[in-house]
């Protein structure tokens, strides 16, 4: 496993397609790594699928609301959390392949509960979405995902967690 340099600000997600590692920054997007914090230690990212996975793009999952593994999954990508939308926290950080950012409408301060990890780069994004943290393992199980929008048979996240927690 990665070297854990901040089991606080760590995220272990167990998915379909196996173990990815995700470590944020809260430096970066300090409010945006609390609710991804504060989501995941709910569980409320627990059975959520990735319900857009476009190739050589990116994967998009976290609906809380209409995202889960045989619930109302039809609607996944419409929902968001309880929770009051995000400020956006945009910054020089680029989107780059494994780069986790923030899914939001056209309002950019709408960011709730949905993010993305890249496959590739993706510079047009820079400084328009908030970017939150970086895969440092396991973009090999994010590249098998299921592809589509929305996808048909969607993988999903069967556990998130804070490495602190672990």
């Amino acid at each position: 496993m990665a070297e854990i340099k901040d089991p606080e600000s760590t995220f272990i997600m167990e998915t379909t397609k196996g173990k990815v590692v995700i470590e944020a920054f809260p430096n970066v997007a300090p409010k945006h790594v609390d609710r991804i914090r504060e989501l995941t230690r709910e569980g409320a990212y627990d059975g959520v699928v990735f319900h857009r996975v476009i190739s050589d793009f990116m994967a998009q999952g976290g609906d809380v609301e209409h995202g889960k593994k045989g619930g109302n999954a039809g609607r996944a990508g419409t929902g968001g959390s309880d929770k009051p939308d995000l400020p956006a926290e945009f910054s020089s950080v680029r989107h780059i392949r494994g780069t986790c950012s923030m899914a939001r409408s056209q309002n950019p301060n709408s960011a709730n509960s949905q993010f993305f990890i890249c496959f590739t780069d993706a510079p047009w994004l820079d400084k328009q979405y908030t970017v939150w943290g970086q895969v440092v393992e396991g973009m090999d199980a994010v590249d098998a995902f299921e592809r589509g929008e929305p996808v048909r048979n969607p993988d999903h996240i069967i556990s998130m967690k804070v490495a602190a927690d672990v």
